[in-house]
């Protein structure tokens, strides 16, 4: 017996430390693509001037069309291949693992071509009356040929554990598209003094060149790792014949879950922008131009910034699953349980302190991204959003942590009430609270799916409420001392330094400083890190010079 539990203990530890290696991977990738993709905003807008508002409306208007075309394309096969591949490779079926890839090769292939060809022949369907949103959908149309076969090759390096290919290659694709946007943007707008329409739609083109890089990136990974893969395929055990037409049938049964709730923001997104303005013509005279910028506030502004700490319960989120579906496999309740509380832990960790901190600084960051158009009203939209990045963020994990363990349809069927919850308060909220309605709405349904979600994972397996608890209290009182620490900063610097570009970007890189080294000390020197990275945290530690 005691073998035994010192096995398990074991297995939980090197599948904590599995998660935390894989997540360090996902988050650094994630983390530097969105903060890539949101500075590039700042010289964007610049070279925009009076047009800067309505062109980012019009981006945000065609990415949330295009997000969700691109989530069809790919049909959540990259997520679904994941999963399936770890699942085999607990079996020490590694030949499976790589049939499934070519048959998951050949679905994203199919689908790219068919999603791409809707999305640009049926552009003008989807335009919500905008004329300029045409050539912006034709633009990013071209993305959708080619990110399913990328995030596919993603997909299948997480199913082995390895992360660094799909961190790397996702850093370099934001990274190309990030200076095609600043290129065209710049000669379109201040050299050529073009159209913001033409500029928009070079902007959003951008994805196809960022997405190609990408690709090329996990190519190289591969050639250089096909050796390794092809020594795994040899040591099979060759024990399950799996005919093709069940591999096809496995990816899309867990593919088709993954869609919705993978589209999940980006549908709350849509009914945002489907509604918003109806909404507000039914509650008041406004333009069309001024609802438009309204969009840009929370819709698009906002949504970029917070989208950066969001995307760390993202990799998260892709880094529970294949772990999570192993410990299924094998049929180990202990760790699952230890992995789901293991989960909820580094979530927190994560995620509080910078969505707390994020709404400590939202005046002068929004200032460094926005310049002063709408000072006052984005500065609070940002802050609240900041908050609600909570909840997005833990829809992102628990909905993952739902496909890990093969409840798939139950949560579809848990999101399908958030939506509804979203639906129903949506008019009220609108017509009530203007711009901060539709975040208000966001919240509540999420809140319910993640509420449904939660309790489900606790009936079936057991979450720890007692562990996290413990910890959630010295994780929330460090986060809300950063908190302090920042807004302290945030109001000594207005006060002293003013509310330049310039000026922001100190007060918010000061604070970023002063909060972030508490937390990362407090954190270390009370040991609450160990318990939540494991021996890793004693490692930072040192380099740290923190006893």
């Amino acid at each position: 017996m005691a073998t035994r539990s010192g096995n398990v203990g074991s297995e939980q530890t090197n599948a904590q430390e599995q998660m935390v290696a894989g997540s360090a991977w996902m988050t650094a990738g994630s983390i530097f693509s969105r903060i890539l993709g949101a500075v590039y905003i700042i010289p964007w807008s610049i070279w925009f001037g009076t047009f800067f508002l309505q062109g980012n409306a019009l981006y945000g208007k065609g990415y949330n069309i295009y997000s969700f075309f691109l989530i069809a394309a790919i049909a959540g096969v990259p997520s679904a291949i994941a999963k399936q591949v770890a699942h085999y490779n607990a079996l020490n079926e590694y030949g499976i693992s790589r049939k499934l890839y070519g048959r998951g090769l050949v679905i994203a292939i199919g689908t790219g071509i068919v999603i791409a060809a809707l999305l640009f022949f049926g552009a003008p369907l989807f335009t919500g009356g905008d004329p300029h949103l045409v050539p912006v959908l034709h633009s990013l149309a071209w993305a959708i040929l080619i990110i399913p076969t990328m995030s596919l090759t993603r997909g299948y390096f997480q199913g082995f554990q390895q992360m660094a290919p799909s961190a790397i290659s996702q850093f370099v694709e934001q990274l190309a598209r990030v200076i095609y946007m600043l290129v065209t943007a710049f000669l379109i707008m201040r050299v050529w003094k073009g159209s913001w329409v033409t500029a928009v739609s070079q902007s959003t083109l951008a994805a196809a060149i960022g997405a190609l890089c990408g690709l090329l990136i996990l190519g190289v990974y591969y050639w250089r790792r096909r050796r390794y893969f092809h020594s795994l395929v040899r040591q099979s055990d060759n024990a399950l014949v799996v005919p093709a037409k069940q591999l096809y049938k496995e990816i899309i049964a867990q593919a088709v879950p993954f869609v919705v709730l993978g589209a999940g923001i980006t549908i709350f997104q849509l009914i945002d922008q489907y509604t918003f303005a109806p909404i507000m013509h039914a509650a008041g005279n406004y333009s069309a131009a001024y609802l438009n910028d309204l969009f840009a506030l929370f819709g698009v502004n906002a949504n970029k910034i917070i989208m950066i700490t969001i995307s760390l319960a993202s990799a998260l989120a892709i880094t529970v699953v294949p772990l999570l579906s192993e410990a299924y496999t094998r049929g180990n309740q202990q760790e699952i349980s230890g992995q789901l509380t293991n989960a909820f832990l580094m979530f927190e960790f994560i995620m509080l302190p910078s969505a707390l901190g994020m709404s400590a600084v939202a005046r002068p960051l929004n200032i460094v991204f926005y310049g002063h158009a709408q000072e006052a009203l984005g500065a609070s939209v940002l802050a609240f959003s900041s908050y609600l990045s909570i909840i997005l963020g833990l829809y992102t994990v628990v909905s993952a942590l739902m496909q890990g363990i093969s409840q798939n349809r139950r949560a579809v069927k848990y999101f399908l009430v958030g939506t509804v919850v979203k639906f129903v308060v949506q008019w009220p909220l609108v017509y009530f609270l203007g711009t901060f309605g539709p975040l208000v709405a966001t919240g509540l349904g999420f809140l319910v799916t993640c509420y449904l979600i939660i309790h489900s994972l606790n009936y079936q397996f057991g979450i720890n409420y007692v562990t996290i608890a413990k910890r959630t209290n010295g994780i929330l009182l460090a986060s809300l001392i950063t908190f302090g620490l920042a807004r302290i900063v945030v109001v000594l610097g207005g006060t002293f330094l003013g509310d330049s570009r310039v000026m922001s970007f100190i007060v918010v890189a000061v604070a970023a400083l002063v909060g972030g080294y508490f937390y990362v000390y407090t954190t270390l020197r009370s040991r609450l890190a160990d318990e939540v990275l494991g021996h890793r945290a004693a490692v930072i530690r040192h380099l740290l010079r923190i006893r």
